[in-house]
């Protein structure tokens, strides 16, 4: 059993975390120590697969972070000052198997960066937690009820990305086609000013084809470039909306099946 009541080493000094009483989605520490205030540790998704609850989430303050902003006065703050700070961590595995962080922004109240050694400490800290709920015998709860939480809110958004990404891929291909016969006029002028230079010098058709902006070999540079640049960029859209399709087809799935059973913890049991 996981004690509730962990120490975390942090440059300012060692910091104690107590576990409070589980929430359904959710476990608050009260800091005490080198930091005062508490951090928030609740289930979330894989930063790399939005249909997968397989991490959890950290956040400085009694709330999650993601849902509501706690009040100046509620965030944590190291024990010798008055500055409080927010910000959140993310710990999950990565393609191997092991475990990795992802940290969000860290700032004071007053939208501040922390100094180096401040923000090692509140990293500390919410590494320290997220590792502790990770390791809970109650972590599959803590991600089925976070599953729920949020699917409605993901749903939405991956329906929407998936639309813009597809009208965004539809655009490219637009813009790629209508490149080929401006790409085809603009080689017709600049021979036809190059024809005309051979025939009459004239300053004119010299800018028309040196090597400078505004000129045709310039706009000829650009739409080799572009072309080429928007196919491979519609194809990236549109793998995009697929994967966006993807994940909220599986949330849709999972959302019909039964809540799964135990799932394996995020870092090693020592």
């Amino acid at each position: 059993m996981t004690s509730p009541i962990l120490t975390i080493d942090t440059p300012a000094g060692p910091v104690r975390a107590t576990a409070g009483p589980r929430e359904a989605d959710a476990v608050v520490f009260e800091l005490g120590g080198a930091m005062r205030g508490s951090v928030h540790v609740t289930g979330t998704t894989d930063p790399h697969h939005w249909d997968q609850f397989t991490a959890v989430r950290a956040c400085l303050g009694p709330v999650n972070a993601f849902k509501t902003t706690a009040p100046a006065e509620a965030l944590p703050r190291l024990a010798s000052s008055r500055t409080g700070y927010r910000g959140s961590l993310i710990l999950y595995r990565d393609s191997l198997d092991r475990p990795e962080v992802s940290v969000n922004p860290l700032s004071s109240a007053s939208d501040h960066p922390p100094s180096e050694k401040t923000a090692a400490v509140l990293t500390a800290v919410l590494r320290g937690c997220a590792e502790h709920v990770a390791q809970r015998a109650d972590l599959p709860a803590i991600l089925e009820a976070s599953r729920q939480r949020d699917t409605p809110s993901l749903l939405r958004f991956l329906t929407w990305s998936t639309a813009y990404h597809q009208a965004e891929a539809v655009r490219l291909e637009r813009e790629a086609r209508a490149a080929r016969p401006a790409l085809r006029a603009a080689v017709a002028a600049w021979r036809t000013a190059a024809r005309w230079l051979a025939l009459s010098p004239h300053p004119v058709l010299l800018l028309m084809l040196a090597d400078r902006p505004d000129s045709l070999t310039q706009e000829i540079r650009g739409l080799q470039w572009w072309a080429p640049y928007c196919v491979e960029a519609a194809a990236e859209e549109h793998e995009r909306a697929r994967r966006a399709q993807d994940e909220a087809d599986s949330l849709r799935a999972e959302q019909r099946r039964r809540p799964r059973g135990c799932r394996p913890s995020l870092v090693d049991v020592p």
